[in-house]
This record gives structure tokens, sequence and C-alpha cells, in this order.
């Protein structure tokens, strides 16, 4: 239901009161103060992951808050101003995040925040605003739109490792871990670029599986370059052959799983259960409490159900734009070509087509 022209008049005056400010989350230290200390931010709210998206696709981070200049930061909105002469210009917060939660401590402040970045929208002509948020709603009268729905699910880590095993599913995780084991799978883990290579070359097979182009290496590297000793590649091998990797980051109290990658048909050995119990363990060993482990299509039922048979919680997570964008579903021909596509072209033509595009698709 619309608000009345006297609900929208008194809240008219109401934001005017509060003002909003823009700034520099990686020059204006006052950022890391922030998230630091606000109980919702995450690994995509950290200087390390804006500068990467900087660094390597050239996208300009920005964050909205209500405090002025000089005052203690006790709110942002953090987002990127994307620029592409192929998909258009708009502000996305954040791309290449799972979730980017608004660190604020009231439904208004975000309101105001967004308000500010609408008028900015119009006044550059640019396409559309995209926020992901984990928990808050933007009002109903600031005129954002739900546009794709997704699962998202956590692991809470907070239980002794005992308990923790005993919740995975007895066939599906507990079971594989143990058939690793009884292999002898190789498990190597760190940020060396030996091991980046190990992990980009399961990567691209898997996103291959998929029917899809790789992200660039570069984006691998940068994100290796930002985060030093907080990244962490962990590469599972039979006979010396790779056989599953996966890359996570690690963000105050919370591990994140990020991409893996597997040989299909080497799958038995249990090499993906093995790594992520692996990480689960060192995750404990630090004192973690959670871990994170993205979003899910939600016609991905495989993907769906591999995360809950760990134990994960689920919850909706919700994506907003305005003005609004209708979902583009791709009809059943494009489907089919890009897959023809995908199977018939070598690596380095892949690698290449992903280099080339992922910048515009942020």
């Amino acid at each position: 239901m619309a608000a009345s022209p006297e609900v929208s008049h008194s809240l008219k005056i109401q934001y005017s009161a509060m003002a909003a400010y823009e700034i520099d989350p990686l020059r204006d230290p006052r950022w890391a103060a922030l998230i630091e200390s606000h109980p919702q931010s995450s690994v995509f709210h950290s200087t390390s992951w804006l500068r990467t998206l900087e660094t390597v696709y050239g996208y300009e981070p920005v964050a909205v808050t209500t405090c002025p200049p000089g005052a203690t930061l006790t709110n942002g909105l953090v987002f990127c101003r994307i620029k592409s002469w192929l998909t258009g210009r708009r502000f996305v917060s954040l791309p290449f995040s799972d979730h980017c939660a608004a660190l604020v401590d009231s439904p208004d402040e975000l309101d105001v925040m967004l308000l500010h970045m609408k008028r900015d929208l119009d006044k550059r002509k640019w396409q559309y605003v995209e926020i992901r948020p984990v928990a808050n709603r933007p009002g109903s009268h600031i005129g954002l739109k739900e546009s794709l729905n997704y699962q998202f699910h956590r692991l809470d880590l907070r239980g002794t490792t005992q308990e923790l095993f005993h919740n995975f599913h007895k066939d599906c995780v507990q079971r594989k871990i143990r058939r690793a084991e009884r292999e002898g799978l190789k498990y190597e883990a760190g940020n060396s670029d030996v091991l980046l290579q190990k992990f980009y070359r399961l990567l691209v097979t898997t996103r291959r599986r998929q029917y899809l182009p790789p992200q660039p290496l570069a984006w691998f590297r940068g994100l290796v370059a930002a985060f030093g000793d907080d990244i962490r590649i962990r590469v599972a091998s039979k006979d010396d052959l790779p056989v599953a990797s996966i890359l996570t980051l690690s963000n105050k109290r919370c591990v994140v799983y990020k991409y893996g990658g597997s040989i299909a048909s080497l799958n038995k050995f249990g090499g993906m259960p093995f790594l992520f119990w692996k990480t689960i363990q060192e995750a404990k060993d630090k004192g973690l409490e959670e871990l994170d482990l993205g979003r899910s299509d939600p016609d991905n039922l495989g993907l769906i159900t591999f995360k809950e048979h760990w134990g994960a919680t689920a919850a909706t997570l919700s994506y907003w734009t305005y003005p609004p964008r209708p979902q583009i579903l791709r009809s059943a021909w494009q489907k089919n070509l890009a897959r023809r596509l995908v199977r018939v072209s070598p690596d380095l033509v892949l690698e290449t087509v992903g280099t080339l595009l992922y910048r515009h698709i942020g």
C-alpha cells in the first residue's frame, strides 16, 4: 500500500534532517574501525576485498554514511561504482559478493543512505542501484524491489569438534571423510603460487562442467596479495594428482568458503568433504565461530543439499534494485549454444573469455 500524502510529507521532513555523506573506504581510516566493531560486518566489507575489486576490475569503492566528516563512523553502506561499455553504469553493493549487510543501527539510517544513492543515480543517469543485505530491508516507500532470491547457508562452529562431526550426514559426509583418510589423500594448505595454480586448474575444470568461463587468474592473485595470511588454499591430491581444492577467506570470527573445484570422476575419493572437514578443524583451532558457505540458486538442489548435510542453517537472501529490474531468463537455445561452445573450447579460450567478461558483469 502506498504511503498517504501526510505520511510521505512527515517522512521527507524526517529524512531531510539526516544528511548523507560519501567517504572513500580505502583511504578513510574510520571505515576499518567501523567494520572491526560492527557485528554485521563481513569479509566483503573489508578493505582487502574492496582493494581487490578496485585493483583487478577497476571498480570504485564508495561508502555512504549519515556521520559527518570528522565524527566517529557508526554506520555505512558500501558499494562500487561500475562503469562498463558493455553492460552499462550502475551502483552495486557489492559486486562478486554473496551478501553485503548495511552497517546500520536503525532502518531510518539505511533509508537515508538509499535515498542519497537514488538521487545520485538519477543525477548521473545511470542504470540501477543494487543492494545485497543479509537482514535489513529497505523501506517500502524507498522504491527498491526484490530482484533475486537465494538460499544462504551458515554453519555454527561453537560446538565441540566431536559434536560437529556427529551432526554431519553419515553417508554423504562422515563416510566420505573416512574414505578420503583411507585413500591417503595428500593435504596441502597455504597461499603460495604453486597451490594457486593447482586450485585454478581444478576451478577451470569445474567451471567447464557448469558451462561457464572461469574467473580471471588475476582476480585470485589479487586476493592473495590483499588478504595475505587470511586467505587459504587447500588442495587434496591422490597419488600426486590434485583432485579437489577450495579457497577460503577469514575475517573476524568467520571463515568464508568462496571458491572450489574438483575432478568429477574422482569425487569418489571424498576430496571435497575432506577439505571442508580440514577447514572446520583449523577454524576451531583458531577460535573461529562460523563457516559461511555462501549463497545457492534456489533451483540448485544438489548444492543446497550438500550444504545442509553439514548441518548448516539456511536463510533466504534477497537482492534489491532500483529501479525494479525484471529477471532475464535465458532461453533453451541460448543455454544449448553456451554448452556447445564451452564443451569444444580449449582451456585457454575459456580463461581468455573470463578475463574479458568478468569486469563487465559485477
